[in-house]
């Protein structure tokens, strides 16, 4: 029996939806042991419905030796025990759906771990199973097949082969500890449709699917004929990515989701060479989302912001589905540092993020206005814990509070799929959205004189308004009720 949804019901949730991205192991500890884990999670999700998101996606808790921080699954219908237990899973779950939020869980299909039963059984039968079919394992090049089977580059470097010793190479676009999955194997397919079953009957809401673009790889599994393949991720067409036979997939992964209730969704990590490539994933057969990493990519610059959003926009509008947004996730350096205007231009994003038509994902701190560092965490972070921005106007916690709360009651805010550019300075950018907000944008270093749209309902940063104008500060976003 499909467990009852005690969310609010709404037509198309994830349109407009608000979604914080979890790092399990370094979110909440809840047992003590200096590791996150699904205890703390729980713990904390009052928290998160406070901040004003909509929905919860975790990052993968699925047994696994660690070799990629769980992006290596050796079982993805068991908990990784340093995170709890699927029991714990259903509570997470439970607790969510009762304080109004959704569970989004990762998926990763295109590889699992070397531990992964189907692939220990792969390593012993040996040549030749029908064990080995369920991956990419081919004889080596040379004399004595002592090279690898094409010059395809693993993403975490050197060939994306590894040889075994009896011979065969198996094919990893990542790690040698995770070995790509052949989806052109039934037992595959079937495989994670039910694993897509077993999830959605313990109630989560959808799925964030890892390297959606990998799946199918191009027959035969043809050479590049170059090296340095990395530098066209994203640019150019390659054998191993964004291959048309893919949304055959999903389109029988959205017959999956369309069994349940609730408006389960599926959501693409993407990477292809054009916004309308990225278009036909989310095409209304297939999944319902696919991660923006051209607006990601770009700059602090008013005209590479307006270009990126323009695009994003134009390219989902004939597929009918809703453009996603974000600044900071697992896999890149956190806004505040990145965009290198420290933690005014970081407010400044966040502000104009939020005010664009369509869904908007944040990571995990962001909301603290967290920098980027590597653990353990600094001593100068006690100034920017909950505790201590709770109740402080001029915080970038309740920056965020008050901007997902407006992002909630103000007509219009988030729905949509465009955008009214008004006239504005060079390097400023002013645009209205449905409703009568209009959202005003300086990205250069000096102060600009505006004039007043309306009624200020938040800002960035402090603003000086005289007589019909006001002053924007540099790297600063303000909202405006007309």
């Amino acid at each position: 029996m499909t467990p009852q949804h005690n969310v609010t019901p709404a037509t198309d949730w994830w349109r407009d939806a608000v979604i914080y991205q979890v790092y399990p192991r370094s979110f909440a500890d809840g047992n003590g042991d200096g590791m996150g884990d699904l205890a703390g999670i729980r713990s904390r999700l009052p928290y998160l419905r406070d901040l004003g998101v909509d929905a919860v996606w975790l990052s993968p808790f699925y047994a696994s030796p660690q070799a990629d921080a769980g992006y290596d699954v050796a079982d993805y219908r068991t908990i990784d025990p340093m995170f709890g237990t699927l029991a714990d899973a259903g509570a997470v779950i439970a607790d969510a759906h009762r304080l109004g939020l959704r569970i989004i869980v990762d998926l990763v299909p295109n590889h699992c771990s070397d531990q992964h039963e189907w692939f220990l059984r792969a390593r012993a039968e040996g040549p030749g199973s029908t064990a080995r079919e369920r991956f990419h394992f081919r004889k080596g090049r040379g004399e004595n097949g002592e090279e690898p089977p094409n010059d395809w580059e693993s993403l975490f470097g050197g060939p994306a082969w590894t040889r075994l010793p009896d011979g065969e190479w198996y094919l990893h676009l990542f790690a040698p500890e995770q070995p790509d999955f052949n989806w052109d194997h039934p037992a595959v397919q079937d495989e994670f449709r039910s694993i897509l079953r077993f999830w959605l009957d313990l109630g989560v809401d959808g799925f964030r699917v890892d390297v959606a673009h990998g799946l199918v790889k191009a027959p035969g599994l043809p050479d590049m004929g170059r090296a340095e393949q990395l530098k066209l991720l994203g640019t150019q067409s390659l054998p191993f990515f964004d291959q048309d036979g893919v949304h055959a997939i999903y389109r029988s992964w959205r017959a999956v989701l369309d069994e349940f209730d609730g408006e389960r969704i599926a959501v693409a990590e993407a990477w292809t060479p054009t916004a309308e490539r990225t278009a036909l994933y989310v095409r209304p057969d297939e999944l319902h989302q696919a991660f923006n990493f051209h607006y990601l990519n770009t700059g602090w610059d008013a005209a590479d912001l307006r270009e990126a959003i323009d695009s994003s926009l134009d390219a989902m509008r004939p597929v009918g589905a809703p453009t996603t947004w974000v600044l900071s996730n697992h896999d890149v350096v956190r806004h505040t540092t990145r965009l290198g205007g420290g933690l005014a231009r970081a407010r400044a994003a966040t502000l104009l993020m939020l005010a664009l038509p369509g869904s908007a994902y944040l990571y995990q701190g962001e909301e603290l206005g967290l920098p980027e560092v590597t653990l353990p965490q600094p001593a100068d972070w006690a100034g920017l814990t909950v505790d201590a921005q709770t109740g402080d106007p001029a915080s970038t916690l309740e920056l965020y509070r008050t901007a997902l709360r407006l992002r909630r009651v103000q007509p219009g805010l988030g729905a949509g799929d465009a955008v009214e550019w008004l006239d504005a300075p060079d390097g400023v950018l002013v645009f209205r959205r449905p409703g009568g907000l209009v959202c005003t944008v300086n990205t250069t270093g000096t102060p600009v004189r505006l004039p007043t749209p309306g009624r200020l309902l938040l800002a960035s940063d402090r603003l000086e308004a005289t007589a019909g104008e006001f002053t924007l500060p540099a790297d600063t976003t303000a909202w405006w009720e007309e």
